[in-house]
């Protein structure tokens, strides 16, 4: 009798690691999904508080989206990013001089050729 309440403790032991296993496999980790989500911030047109189309972002740096603006890159906090729709827009005021010293500074960083 003994042995059998072992028997079935140790099948339930079992079966009950078996389930958090395979529970814990075919859950999406938390850095899959937000490399995920970032990728919807990339090759889209960005448009200021304003509505006007600025540039159309090209990587992300950290918590800084680059965007390219004609011959010029901006970086801006991605905390100051919104989705809206297809466009991605600047929530609040940003400073352009500073963006356009990230984006210098991150050009200079991932440069092949020597600026």
């Amino acid at each position: 009798m003994v042995g059998l309440v072992v028997t079935l403790l140790v099948i339930l032991t079992l079966t009950v690691c078996i389930i958090i296993l395979l529970f814990r496999l075919t859950k999406k980790r938390p850095r899959e999904r937000k490399n995920h989500d970032l990728d919807d911030f990339l090759c889209r047109f960005v448009k200021d508080g304003k509505g006007k189309k600025i540039g159309e972002s090209i990587a992300i740096d950290g918590d800084i989206l680059i965007v390219k603006s004609g011959k010029k890159y901006m970086g801006i906090p991605l905390s100051h990013i919104m989705k809206n729709g297809k466009y991605l827009r600047i929530k609040g005021l940003t400073n352009f001089n500073k963006a356009e010293e990230l984006g210098k500074k991150w050009l200079k960083k991932h440069s092949k050729r020597k600026r």
